[in-house]
Formats: C-alpha cells, sequence, structure tokens
C-alpha cells in the first residue's frame, strides 16, 4: 500500500470513527494457473488452495480486522487468519512479530537486491512468508510493517505471485484493494519502504517431513510369507 493512502485512510478512520472495510477490488487464480503447484508438497499445496479461497470471498482492505466476516482484513491479519485457520499454533498478529517468530525457528533469508531476477530470490519456495518495512509510518521493533504469502510463478508468464491484503499494490498492471493475489514487485528507486526478505513458514517443514514419512509408509509392500508356508515367529532374544 502506499504511504500517502494509509495515511489518508487512517485520518478518515479518526474522522469518522469506523473501520469498515473500504470496497474490495481482488484478483484471484486457480492453483493449475501456478507452474510450480503440483510439484509442491502436500501441506503446501493445501495452504495455497485456502489462500486462494480466500480471494474469492470478496474481501476488501480492513486495517486492524484479521476476521473475513468483518468484511475484511489487513495484511499480517489475513496472513494470521490463513495460518491459523490451517492449524499452525502461536501465530502472531502483528507483522513484525511474524518476522521475529520465523527469524527465531528457521531464520531469514535476507534480500538487498532491488532485481527479481537476484540470487537472493534462488531459495525462495510457495508458501514462504515475505516481509517489507516502510509501507507506513509506525514505531516497532522490528520496523516491519508488510507481510504476503509467495504463491509461486504463473504458467503463462513466468510472473512471481503472492497472497495477502493490500490497498494498492497490483496485479497485472491494475491496482488491487482487499484480500487478493498481487504481482510481486520489489520498491522502486527512491521508496521509502523497502524489502527485507523471506523465510518458511513456522512448523511447515515439520509438516512437509511428516507427509513424506506418511506416504512412504503407506506405500511400503506388506511382507507375506510363500504361500502354503506359515511366517516365522520372531527370534527370541536371550535374557
Amino acid at each position: 500500500m502506499t504511504r500517502w493512502w494509509f495515511c489518508l485512510r487512517n485520518l478518515l478512520v479518526c474522522l469518522v470513527g469506523t473501520t469498515s472495510a473500504f470496497a474490495a477490488d481482488v484478483a484471484t487464480i486457480k492453483p493449475s494457473d501456478l507452474a510450480e503447484f503440483d510439484q509442491q508438497p502436500k501441506p503446501v499445496r493445501e495452504l495455497i488452495e485456502r489462500a486462494l479461497k480466500l480471494t474469492r470471498m470478496d474481501l476488501g482492505y480492513k486495517y486492524g480486522s484479521a476476521d473475513p466476516k468483518n468484511g475484511g482484513m489487513d495484511c499480517s491479519g489475513t496472513v494470521a487468519y490463513l495460518l491459523k485457520s490451517d492449524g499452525f499454533e502461536h501465530v502472531p498478529r502483528q507483522a513484525n512479530q511474524m518476522y521475529v517468530w520465523a527469524w527465531k525457528h528457521d531464520g531469514i533469508t535476507p534480500v538487498v537486491s532491488s532485481d527479481l531476477k537476484s540470487f537472493q530470490f534462488s531459495r525462495i519456495k510457495p508458501g514462504d512468508l515475505m516481509f517489507w518495512s516502510g509501507t507506513y509510518s509506525v514505531k516497532r521493533e522490528p520496523p516491519v510493517t508488510h507481510v504476503m504469502l509467495y504463491l509461486g510463478r504463473l504458467k503463462k508468464d513466468g510472473r512471481r505471485v503472492m497472497f495477502g491484503a493490500s490497498d494498492g499494490r497490483r496485479f497485472n498492471r491494475k491496482s488491487m484493494s482487499g484480500v487478493s493475489v498481487f504481482d510481486l514487485e520489489l520498491p522502486r528507486q527512491g521508496s521509502k519502504s523497502r524489502f527485507l526478505g523471506y523465510a518458511p513458514i513456522p512448523g511447515m517443514r515439520q509438516r512437509i517431513e511428516e507427509a513424506v514419512h506418511a506416504t512412504v509408509q503407506v506405500a511400503q509392500p506388506v511382507q507375506q510369507a510363500p504361500s502354503g508356508e506359515a511366517s516365522a515367529p520372531p527370534a527370541q532374544v536371550a535374557n
């Protein structure tokens, strides 16, 4: 979201005394539109499917909301709601708290480049959290102000896309407002905002390992004795 629009909206909230959601103008895609979707582990696919369902609910941007029943949500509220509804525990509410949460678990991959083709994006995976600072003026430590969920690349043109809530970020060159799919765009030169980096969701790695283990267990053939023979009893261990 642009800084001036965020300040204007907050001014209107103070004057009118409401935090009602602004009209939604959102974009959505199908999981099959993502080039890497089918190659993702089951827990990641399920998370992305849940995220895309939210983009089809016509939810506006509502500062301070973390519940779609309010008609809209803000950026960290959207991510927090998604993760909690998917069973992740101890999910913080604010973007800066999510940054600390991710940093303490698997760490943050920092990004200082302003080029999406940089090697610094070589490790980003669908389902990762992404963090920005300076998207609006607020005093907090660390000064993280924005969070989104990385979805991957589109099949049709290879664009990187993300999920979350914003009032001004774009999809396919059009400004969106609400819980939506957005193009992953880095701050322009001279902007006060800064892309900080990305990180896996705390607990996702364990989920993936458990899903892989369960799949291997199901796939293992059951050993049977040859036809007409009784299987040998287990060996006795001498005391």
